[in-house]
């Protein structure tokens, strides 16, 4: 139940180096340099299709949920004020996404801009070619950071502290970012991070 436990001090200088790499992808993106961008977005293709694969939980949603992402990643990515929180805003963005096809899902589903056409608005920026998403992503990512009893565990949860332990455990969020994404206090996060753990042991332990 390797996503239960408290991360080691080389997790935390793994994910302590994530940050600062996205950071300076985010000022190298920001200013105008297209290999930057390049990077940037495909590790942002990554990180958010697997959090909106288990935030989502459907995984033609977590497609759609990438993609605009990745499309706000790319129009917006000079407006971000901190670098350093690139993950946090990435995280919030995905969040936001999946909450609005959750509603939507009884209806007409929303179109979503590919990130091949670039932005629409001033023409200045060119487009950036990613990686393709139609690989069997929730495989090749999910699988190689968990089990299957895990994964099926994870799914059994609540979507609210599903999306909890997938941000502390598994992304490496502090607390205080956690509670950024997800709109609640640190205080909240840390009691529903307790209360997942023991509905996770539960659930592991009927296997």
């Amino acid at each position: 139940m390797g996503a239960t436990t408290d991360r080691t001090p080389t997790d935390a200088t793994t994910h302590d180096a994530a940050r600062v790499e996205y950071a300076s992808l985010v000022k190298q993106a920001a200013a105008g340099d297209r290999d930057a961008m390049e990077r940037l977005l495909m590790r942002a293709q990554e990180v958010a299709y697997r959090f909106s694969l288990l935030v989502c939980g459907h995984p033609e949603d977590a497609e759609d949920v990438m993609q605009d992402a990745l499309l706000q990643t790319y129009r917006h990515v000079r407006a971000i004020e901190s670098p350093q929180a690139f993950r946090t805003w990435l995280y919030t963005t995905v969040r936001n996404a999946c909450l609005m096809k959750r509603r939507r899902r009884a209806g007409e589903p929303a179109d979503f801009v590919s990130i091949e056409q670039g932005p629409s608005a001033g023409g200045a920026s060119a487009p950036v070619n990613v990686a393709d998403a139609s690989r069997p992503a929730d495989q090749r990512l999910i699988d190689a950071s968990m089990d299957s009893r895990l994964r099926d565990a994870l799914r059994k949860l609540p979507p609210s502290y599903r999306m909890i332990v997938v941000l502390r455990e598994m992304e490496g969020l502090s607390t205080k970012e956690v509670a950024a994404v997800s709109g609640i206090s640190e205080a909240n996060v840390k009691t529903r991070l307790h209360r997942a753990r023991l509905m996770l042991r539960h659930h592991l332990e009927k296997v």
